[in-house]
Formats: structure tokens, sequence, C-alpha cells
């Protein structure tokens, strides 16, 4: 990440725009009928998901349109700029169209490939986590906002470790997986992008995942980071615009090491 880079105040606020526009048009069809299309991945997608991508790049190409865009439901533009928004309007579709209140907007900012902003927000919930390079992560809810900080956690063996499914993992990634979580205390299925934000807020310590769009993944960057985390791809490397969608988020550097080990054994 550029960590020498402070991030623009007027980028972190139009990434809060972003996510409000996208609640706006979300809530309206929350637990509404909704028409559900399977995309070529097999994955659900709505016109919610459209519809809240939509007001999401207007916003960005009204304020700066010489900025790219890469989008999960609407492609790419301008992928070659300095500056690049990567845009999941909701991030857990499937828990979205059965009602349930898990799931959430995830917006991230790219400088020359590397995630310099992030913001994960929970429509229904009404809680966001907004981070960015040179500023520490904030966490907002109905109490008002306070720093997210990651707890402390040396080892695997003390750890709580969450993954969405783990059903989403390839043949050859489950096992590598499966190492890390008989080794840990405690695994925790489901969540989505949420999990990201627990690991933020020092309520979980582990998230590893597999499979996923840069959409997916980017926005969580800047907020494990500046709560004191880390996030890597499963060989540890710095995550970005051409990573592979495998990855280990975790609280303390400590644990993190030690799954990279057990992935990598």
């Amino acid at each position: 990440m550029s960590s020498n880079f402070l991030c623009p105040n007027e980028f972190i606020q139009l990434g809060e725009k972003l996510c409000d526009a996208a609640q706006g048009v979300i809530l309206q069809h929350f637990r509404h009928p909704l028409d559900v299309e399977g995309k070529s991945d097999d994955s659900p997608v709505t016109i919610a998901d459209r519809n809240a991508e939509s007001a999401m790049r207007d916003l960005i190409n009204t304020t700066y349109p010489d900025h790219g865009i890469v989008g999960e439901e609407h492609g790419s533009e301008n992928l070659d700029a300095e500056f690049v928004w990567a845009l999941d309007p909701i991030d857990g579709t499937r828990s979205f169209i059965s009602g349930h209140a898990i799931f959430g907007t995830l917006v991230a900012l790219l400088r020359n490939n590397q995630p310099v902003m992030g913001i994960l927000a929970m429509p229904v919930l009404g809680e966001r986590w907004v981070g960015a390079t040179g500023h520490k992560t904030l966490f907002r809810d109905f109490r008002g906002t306070t720093q997210a900080t990651t707890r402390d956690c040396a080892k695997l063996s003390d750890a709580t470790i969450a993954t969405t499914s783990p059903h989403l993992f390839k043949e050859d990634e489950f096992p590598k997986f499966n190492r890390v979580r008989e080794n840990a205390r405690m695994p925790l299925y489901g969540g989505d992008c949420y999990n990201y934000g627990l690991v933020s807020s020092g309520l979980i310590d582990l998230t590893v995942e597999a499979g996923m769009g840069v959409y997916d993944f980017l926005a969580q960057v800047p907020i494990l980071t500046g709560a004191g985390g880390i996030m890597t791809d499963w060989e540890g490397n710095a995550l970005g615009m051409h990573s592979d969608g495998k990855v280990i988020a975790a609280g303390d550097p400590r644990v993190h090491q030690e799954v990279c080990s057990f992935i990598n054994q």
C-alpha cells in the first residue's frame, strides 16, 4: 500500500457519499419482492445491485471525471488513471435477497493500483468502517464514531477465524484453509465483508478467503492497516489491482505469519 501517501479528506468524503447513495437505493428494495438473475459465475444479481452501482458511478464521474472505475456490475473504465475506484454495491447478495441484514457496500480508492482508501458500510445495520492511508481507521454505529483497533493474538491456537463459507474454496484451496481452521481456537462462518470489520474492531482475529474479485477485498486493506492489522494474499504479498483473490486478514501480524506458514507448507 502507498504508505507515504496522505489520502485527501475530499476523497474520503466522496467515498462516504458513494456509500450513502448506494444505501438509498438498496433500502428501497430490501425485503421487497425482487427478480434475481444469475451471472456467468452463478452468483445472483438484482436491480438493487445494478442501480446502486450506477448511482455511485454517476457521482464519481460528476466529481472526478478523470478517475477510473472498476465495479462488480458495470465493468471497468479508465483503468490507466492514477486514481481508480473499486465498487461493490452489495457484498453478500445472497444474504440481501434472503432478507438477511449482514451484507455490505464496499468502496475502495486506488492510487497507481494500490489501495489508499476504503469504506465498509452496512446499510441495514447503520455501521461503517472508514480507513485511509495517513489516517486512523474509524468505526461508526448508533453510539457514535470511535477509533477501530485490532486486538492482540499471538498464536493461531488462540484465534477466532472467519470465512464466508468453506464451500467457496476450490478443491486445491480447501485443504490449505482447513489446516488453518483445524489449528484455530474457533471457526465462524457467514458474514461476507462484515468479518473484516470485526477483525478491525478487535472482535475476531482472522479472516481467510479465496475466489474474490478486486472489488471484494481492496476496500478492507486500508481499513485493516489503519486499525493495526495486516491484510495480504496467501503468499504474504501486498494486495492490489492484480492480486489473485486469495486473502488473509489478521489483527495481529504474529498470527498472520503463522497462517501464511500453514497455508504454504
